[in-house]
């Protein structure tokens, strides 16, 4: 779909049908905050995602969370063969910067402005380059790629939290549950063998 030529989508197409959905970028973040909690496990996400993005959920939930992820994807279907690249940005951890970095670039106040998701997403990809957050961004990909000089990696150690980025926790709920079992396991061995050799 080219932006200069159609109107933004309103809706989704699920089983022949058009659904409403709801076009903000604050509640297209919302799913991608979610995506990015590891607190929740892929069922919560998925929730997120259906009850943020449709006023009314499809009945069906599958059809109406794929169409969701095309929708946030910018009308483009994922394409599962490819390989994610290191993470470079958080909607999360980089809010404020990516929020001064719209006001400097665009002129935009992202607390007053109305603005459609893909509209959201174009202007996201043309933020400045002097703006805190692509200098921030450029930095991770040096960094990430084995570019940076002696002085950047320095630099990005003595940034800290700014700089690092968690990688998503895709475990189950299962598998993290085993591992804090696990983890359990280990610190009581350490404490019984404390109190042995106390």
């Amino acid at each position: 779909m080219n932006l200069l030529t159609h109107e933004l989508p309103t809706a989704v197409e699920i089983d022949g049908a058009e659904v409403a959905i709801n076009t903000d970028f604050r509640d297209a973040l919302r799913v991608i905050l979610a995506f990015e909690d590891d607190e929740l496990v892929a069922v919560e996400k998925r929730l997120v995602l259906l009850s943020s993005l449709y006023a009314e959920p499809p009945q069906n939930m599958m059809a109406a969370f794929e169409q969701g992820v095309k929708f946030l994807n910018g009308g483009e279907v994922p394409d599962p063969d490819d390989e994610p690249g290191p993470r470079l940005y958080s909607f999360e951890q980089d809010a404020r910067f990516i929020f001064a970095a719209f006001r400097a670039t665009h002129g935009l106040d992202l607390s007053t402005v109305e603005l459609h998701w893909w509209a959201f997403l174009a202007l996201f990809f043309d933020l400045g380059q002097d703006t805190t957050f692509c200098q921030l961004v450029a930095l991770r990909k040096r960094v990430k790629s084995g570019k940076a000089s002696k002085e950047e990696k320095q630099a990005a150690r003595e940034m800290g939290d700014v700089f690092e980025l968690a990688e998503p926790d895709t475990r189950t709920a299962e598998e993290r549950e085993r591992e804090a079992e696990f983890m359990r396991i280990v610190e009581g061995g350490k404490r019984k063998r404390a109190e042995v050799n106390a």
